[in-house]
């Protein structure tokens, strides 16, 4: 089954696993800074805006697992203002192709452009907003990452006041030319992220975990137009997945390795650091994968850190102290951060504490 259809099942509870497509590689998250601009973005596909010019690019995608090079470039600019959220993206691509029009329909069957955002970096209530070359949105909420069980995805959650345009630096649709790629822009509004009418959720000088992911089907000529490209054996061909920062696996959810989006309340600012109690968190989720694993092989959790590894874990010549304890329903592991005193949990479903 193909792996994200695999991901559809499981969220309309047609399989169920409890371990998932869970990368064992040491990935370090890509990082960039967005500026606040004072100046207006007109949404229309169009990256002339004055304001996209004093935004910097990313560097170009790499493959999903960080093992081959992608065959087109795709490239972001970040910025936001008090109401929005702005992406630019550009995707080089020769043959520029599209034919699903209805919103909520399932998006990454074209060639797509994807957002993935957590607001909180604690791996669950985040969002994905996928948009196809013409301008068709899949926007939709997910309690939990799909490798835990008791995940809810809402497919019909919209983002209220989304904008989006896309410009066609060529001919859509047309077999007969060669095309130069498309633009994709977009602003996304803070409110869309508001946990409550009180919530204050613009991040001024904070960081939110974002990843962004692009689909390209190969593809074969029917009809003067384009569809996916089918094997000897009458399946679809797998897809290429190109991301901005690198997951180690073919699984985009994974929200503890996206990358960091800081968002600068100043117009120059290269200042953001990975904080060091991140570092921390992510050795937490190397335990939790461990964890797993384990429970896969032994259909129980492990009793202690020395069942799931020999090694000793430390950063920047700091060493932690993980604890595991189980429990009726799961386990806990903590540990106490040897850079601010601060004891991070995490439970047997994923879910980072602060105590």
């Amino acid at each position: 089954m193909h792996l994200k259809i695999q991901w559809l099942a499981i969220a309309l509870g047609l399989i169920s696993i409890i371990g998932y497509s869970q990368s064992k590689n040491r990935i370090t998250p890509k990082t960039y800074t967005a500026s606040k601009t004072e100046n207006s973005i007109v949404i229309d596909g169009d990256e002339s805006d004055a304001a996209w010019n004093k935004a910097a690019w990313t560097a170009l995608f790499t493959d999903i697992e960080g093992v081959e090079k992608p065959k087109y470039g795709t490239k972001v600019k970040m910025l936001w203002d008090d109401t929005n959220f702005y992406i630019l993206a550009k995707l080089d691509e020769p043959d520029v192709w599209a034919n699903l029009k209805q919103r909520d329909t399932i998006i990454f069957y074209n060639n797509d452009f994807e957002v993935f955002i957590d607001p909180d970096s604690d791996t669950f209530n985040y969002y994905e907003l996928e948009i196809n070359a013409l301008n068709t949105a899949w926007d939709l909420f997910l309690s939990k990452p799909y490798r835990e069980n008791d995940n809810v995805v809402l497919n019909d959650w919209n983002i209220p006041g989304l904008k989006s345009a896309v410009k066609i630096n060529g001919t859509l649709n047309n077999p007969n030319d060669r095309d130069e790629g498309w633009v994709l822009e977009m602003a996304i509004p803070w409110a869309s992220y508001k946990t409550s009418y009180f919530d204050k959720n613009v991040p001024v000088d904070k960081f939110w975990r974002v990843n962004f992911s692009r689909v390209n089907w190969q593809h074969t000529v029917i009809d003067k137009g384009y569809e996916r490209k089918k094997g000897t054996d009458g399946k679809f061909l797998p897809e290429y997945n190109w991301v901005w920062s690198p997951m180690g696996v073919i699984n985009m959810h994974e929200p503890e390795k996206w990358g960091y989006v800081y968002f600068s309340s100043k117009e120059a600012d290269n200042s953001f650091v990975i904080p060091k109690d991140e570092k921390v968190k992510w050795e937490l989720y190397a335990l939790y994968r461990l964890q797993k694993e384990y429970y896969q092989k032994h259909k129980t959790w492990a009793k202690s850190i020395a069942d799931l590894t020999k090694e000793g874990i430390s950063i920047d010549n700091r060493v932690l102290k993980p604890i595991l304890e189980n429990h009726a329903a799961g386990y806990n592991i903590s540990v106490k951060s040897p850079f601010s005193n601060t004891k991070y949990i995490i439970k047997e479903d994923g879910k980072i504490i602060t105590n």
